[in-house]
């Protein structure tokens, strides 16, 4: 299946891929794990969900009475909210949304203790859980709902003497790398076969990579390879991701794993098309590439296209060891390489959207074409016709 590409109308049919790479109908074993990279807005977060709900029985009145999918993305991340306590000012929490499948199985887990190594892997903060927290009223008095609760704690230096400073509101990137580290201790309850997640068959994750840098970016993709190559895991994963730097980590790290590895594209109105890159690293760079030769072939050249191209010189620039991407043009002559400056400046104002492709102008279009065409004389990449004709979706950088 190396290299071959399949088309779909719709994510159904993606998800019925998905479903029989990892479980075929004909009893063999399949692949453990599917990793599957896509741009922004191709739809992955909505896969994931149609691939949750695919995994989902119902009685004759419509509830569910079965699943066999957890699951880790924005929603997941709304399960988690903040009170901030504006009235009183003292007990700033995260509230936990209870009544969800994803969680109704921890409170008897010992929670605390399972989370906290995994967060001090990235983080110095540290936090208690309450499972019988009531907001209080003005006067300090528990009244209302029950809630689970985070109480955050960081440790301070006050008049030399270490003190544990309670209900801190912690930081956006402090707070997703808790909710991560929570999503990573109830994954580990279900390849460890806990009898409240035997019902996990398969773990979906889109996207766990936000407001973090570099270092937590490598730290978690590693660590999440770990876990998944644990001896004795059966559940089947299922990773998407737009972030280059954590897909390229999972795709070393799992190398070894029987696995599958797949580029995703939307092609605007025309459905979708996913293409088998197991055997092709790095292929999302040769994508992009091939994106835009594709536009510049067709003559479609957005002024997004640009800023693509801008991308792909730094990157370029920063694998030499350049501090400056101007290094990595080559083939026009300086007064050239001052007006594509000038252009980037104009084209990277908000009022040029990725998703309000504007065309460029003939003189704009000329520079872009004997920028690019210069480029792939200089580095040689190979690109195959990797994308179907149609393809609207720009790239991202």
């Amino acid at each position: 299946m190396s290299n071959s590409i399949v088309t779909h109308n719709d994510l159904r049919g993606l998800v019925a891929d998905f479903r029989t790479i990892l479980t075929p109908a004909n009893g063999s074993a399949g692949k453990n794990c599917i990793l599957l990279y896509a741009y922004n807005g191709t739809g992955k977060t909505r896969l994931s969900m149609d691939f949750r709900q695919a995994g989902k029985k119902f009685d004759e009145a419509g509830n569910v009475t079965d699943r066999d999918t957890l699951y880790f993305n924005a929603f997941t991340e709304d399960l988690f909210s903040w009170d901030n306590d504006l009235e009183n000012e003292a007990e700033r929490v995260l509230l936990i949304s209870k009544e969800s499948q994803f969680v109704r199985g921890v409170q008897d887990q010992d929670m605390e203790n399972k989370i906290r190594p995994l967060i001090h892997r990235y983080a110095n903060f540290n936090f208690l859980i309450n499972y019988e927290y009531k907001k209080k009223n003005a006067n300090g008095e528990p009244e209302g709902q029950e809630y689970w609760v985070v109480n955050f704690i960081r440790e301070e230096i006050i008049d030399g003497t270490p003190q544990n400073i309670e209900y801190i509101k912690v930081s956006r990137g402090e707070e997703n790398i808790f909710i991560w580290c929570f999503f990573l201790a109830v994954a580990e309850l279900a390849i460890d076969k806990q009898v409240e997640y035997q019902w996990v068959k398969y773990i979906y994750i889109d996207d766990p990579i936000s407001s973090l840098d570099d270092n937590n970016t490598i730290a978690i993709a590693s660590h999440l390879a770990q876990l998944l190559k644990k001896e004795g895991n059966t559940i089947k994963t299922i990773i998407s991701s737009h972030h280059i730097l954590f897909f390229n980590i999972l795709c070393n790290d799992l190398r070894k794993l029987k696995h599958m590895q797949y580029f995703l594209h939307k092609k605007g109105d025309l459905g979708y098309t996913l293409r088998d890159t197991t055997d092709t690293p790095f292929f999302h760079h040769v994508a992009t590439l091939s994106e835009l030769k594709h536009a510049m072939n067709s003559e479609r050249i957005k002024t997004h296209h640009f800023n693509t191209l801008r991308s792909i010189l730094e990157k370029t620039s920063s694998f030499f060891g350049y501090n400056d991407f101007g290094k990595c043009i080559h083939g026009i002559d300086p007064d050239d390489k001052m007006l594509f400056e000038r252009a980037l400046n104009l084209l990277s104002h908000g009022k040029y959207l990725v998703y309000e492709p504007v065309d460029m102008v003939d003189d704009t279009k000329d520079l872009f074409k004997r920028i690019f065409i210069a480029f792939l004389d200089k580095y040689d990449f190979y690109l195959p016709d990797l994308l179907l004709e149609g393809a609207q979706n720009p790239p991202q950088s």
